[in-house]
């Protein structure tokens, strides 16, 4: 008897979590790829208006009772969900792998930097605590207190569907809030699964709720007025319009946009460990990173022949496939467009007189043969007006930019519109110093590629790299989501009589 030919899998309907449980969704809907192997995988529903008002309303409805829920139980719910996290990380790294394309370890890792805000969220008992001062005046008192500050939306990119909600929503639930997110719709899964593994630590019903969209929905929780706080992450064109419509409706509003991450390296460097940092820093994850090093600056023509002697065989010999597979080093890019984009950028860099050292064009992957991969790309004798240089490419595409020496390395830096993250390798603890202290980024790395803050520190950038006035997570994700009351008190013994005053108190 022959063997029938095997059926292809239907696409999974993809929803929204609102109330606690999980809805089909009204509107039309879009496709999800795998881009390991280019097939449709799911079917996301595209939230209308009236659905995210739905969410919202639970939110709010949901608030009052859990912002009077002591922070001590807060917490509580929080160290559950971590055992959770822990108890189901490996379906979780599997599901972001599949759907976003990044190698198992590196899903992996990122759901462990995620798990690092929620273990900082469980101290919120502590990060609660407010100041006191006794007998500020006669018989006065007073103290200051946070408090929530009651429905507040996320909106994720696709590049970190775990890691990056959970910079948000753990802060934001431990302190009292109740929340709305809107995952990319990319790769939508991963949101769904943290909600339920929500329920199951013990978050009450409403509390967080994920509705899947497009600019629709963003457009709908921006201009709600019941929402107070959204944060974002994504692209700066976007954050700006997400920071300039979220505040024009008087919300708090943090949006993390785009980078162009440099990474000097001296003369007096290690070659090799800088070598070994860039091709982890350019390449992981496809560049798909806000805080991928995407330009190389070497600091002398005989730094730079070096380093590209260095990169080019490691560029080269990139395990590039199925991020499945444990063997791979760099899965695909997200989509097809997305590959052909990157492409384009690199056919512009050609054009405009950079060296290829490396073309990554046109890479095929044995059994996957319709996914949307990209291999490594190096380019030398980049110069700062060169396209390839000014915008964020977001893909595995590494630039090398030759100066002469360290102040002009600083100055290239500086002189760019964004200012994420940036690094130095070096063994001169003088210049590294003045690199710290003189250097327009947010975050800085000392012989470290990508300094991404631990939770109980915050991330942001600087310049175009950030839209408002808070970072993400640690102790600035406390103050954005909380709002500070100042107490004042006086009680008099009931045989004192003082009469009106009529001057500005004092002391």
């Amino acid at each position: 008897m022959s063997a029938q030919p095997s059926q292809p899998t239907a696409p999974q309907a993809i929803g929204h979590y609102i109330e606690g449980r999980r809805h089909a969704g009204r509107g039309a809907s879009v496709p999800s790829y795998n881009p390991a192997t280019g097939e449709v995988i799911g079917a996301v529903a595209m939230a209308t208006p009236a659905e995210v008002n739905a969410a919202v309303k639970v939110a709010a409805e949901a608030f009052h009772g859990w912002s009077q829920t002591s922070p001590l139980k807060r917490a509580r719910v929080m160290f559950r969900f971590k055992e959770l996290i822990e108890r189901d990380m490996d379906k979780l790294a599997a599901v972001i792998t599949r759907e976003h394309g990044k190698v198992l370890s590196d899903a992996k890792g990122e759901l462990m930097r995620g798990l690092e805000v929620v273990e900082y969220a469980c101290g919120i008992p502590e990060l609660l605590k407010g100041e006191y001062t006794e007998q500020i005046g006669n018989d006065i008192d007073a103290w200051t207190m946070r408090q929530p500050l009651g429905v507040c939306a996320g909106i994720t990119p696709f590049n970190f569907p775990a890691m990056v909600p959970m910079w948000m929503f753990p802060m934001a639930l431990a302190c009292g809030n109740s929340f709305v997110l809107k995952p990319s719709e990319r790769d939508p899964s991963a949101a769904l699964m943290l909600a339920e593994l929500l329920k199951e630590a013990g978050l009450p019903d409403g509390v967080f709720n994920v509705v899947q969209g497009d600019k629709t929905a963003v457009d709908a929780l921006l201009d709600h007025p019941s929402i107070r706080a959204v944060s974002f992450v994504g692209s700066t064109p976007i954050a700006e319009y997400i920071y300039a419509r979220g505040t024009a409706a008087g919300k708090r509003v943090q949006a993390l946009g785009g980078a162009k991450n440099h990474m000097i390296v001296m003369p007096d460097a290690d070659i090799d460990k800088a070598a070994d940092a860039l091709i982890g820093a350019g390449y992981g994850a496809a560049g798909e990173r806000c805080m991928a090093i995407s330009v190389a600056v070497a600091v002398g023509d005989a730094t730079a022949d070096q380093l590209v002697a260095k990169l080019t065989p490691k560029v080269q010999a990139l395990r590039v496939g199925n991020g499945m597979n444990a063997d791979v080093e760099m899965g695909p890019v997200i989509t097809a467009q997305h590959r052909d984009k990157i492409a384009g950028y690199i056919e512009d860099g050609l054009a405009a007189g950079a060296k290829l050292v490396v073309d990554g064009r046109g890479h095929r992957v044995m059994g996957c043969e319709q996914g949307f991969f990209l291999g490594g790309s190096l380019f030398d004798h980049v110069r700062p007006d060169m396209r390839i240089y000014r915008e964020e490419i977001f893909g595995p595409v590494l630039c090398v930019v030759r100066v002469p020496d360290f102040g002009a390395a600083l100055k290239l830096v500086n002189d760019h519109e964004y200012g994420n993250g940036t690094a130095i390798f070096t063994r001169d603890g003088h210049v590294a110093r003045e690199f710290a202290h003189r250097v327009q980024v947010g975050m800085i790395g000392i012989n470290v590629p990508i300094p991404v803050p631990m939770a109980f520190h915050s991330f942001g950038g600087w310049k175009r790299s950030l839209f408002g006035d808070h970072h993400a997570h640690g102790p600035e994700g406390v103050r954005f989501y909380t709002r500070q009351k100042a107490v004042t008190q006086r009680w008099l013994a009931s045989e004192d009589s003082r009469g009106p005053e009529f001057a500005m108190p004092t002391h």
